[in-house]
């Protein structure tokens, strides 16, 4: 399937999935080759198919795409009424879930406008401790360049769904 005859889709579940759970799962490769997720919530996408996050806590990530640049990105819909709707109809009436795959970029300063993008999705946090010591600098960037996507499976239940 063609990424970008579906990206209003990809972004509209990348959207559904960060109001529901607040993060999304990134997967990257690790020296030993084995797998590696972290949650990324400071994580964007572009009308081009590329996206952006904040690369600030994610140590062992970084160390993983300086030497391999591939990672695949999971969003899910995980709000309860759209999965109890959906299980009551019997199909999902949207895409409950997708991954993204593509190649990270080197760590950059933010632009005003992404470190702006980013404190008004924290404003409400604004003025805790927490927001204090994780969010209030946040500065640095990496920019990700997708290639491709899959459309997470359900059975029966997805069936139809990505035409």
């Amino acid at each position: 399937m063609e990424i970008g005859k579906h990206w209003e889709t990809i972004r509209a579940i990348f959207e559904e999935g960060r109001n529901s759970s607040m993060h999304f799962a990134v997967a990257t490769v690790a020296e030993d080759g084995s797998p590696h997720v972290a949650p990324i919530g400071a994580l964007f996408l572009r009308d081009d198919k590329t996206g952006f996050y904040f690369d600030e806590f994610t140590v062992t990530t970084s160390k993983n795409v300086n030497r391999n640049p591939r990672v695949c990105i999971l969003a899910v819909n995980s709000t309860p009424a759209f999965w109890q709707r959906s299980l009551l109809a019997g199909k999902f009436l949207a895409p409950p879930a997708v991954r993204l795959m593509g190649s990270l970029g080197n760590k950059r300063n933010g632009t005003d406008q992404e470190i702006a993008i980013w404190q008004d999705r924290v404003k409400t946090a604004r003025g805790t401790k927490g927001h204090e010591l994780l969010w209030k600098d946040m500065r640095t960037v990496r920019d990700i360049f997708f290639d491709s996507f899959e459309p997470v499976s359900c059975g029966a239940m997805t069936q139809g769904l990505w035409g």
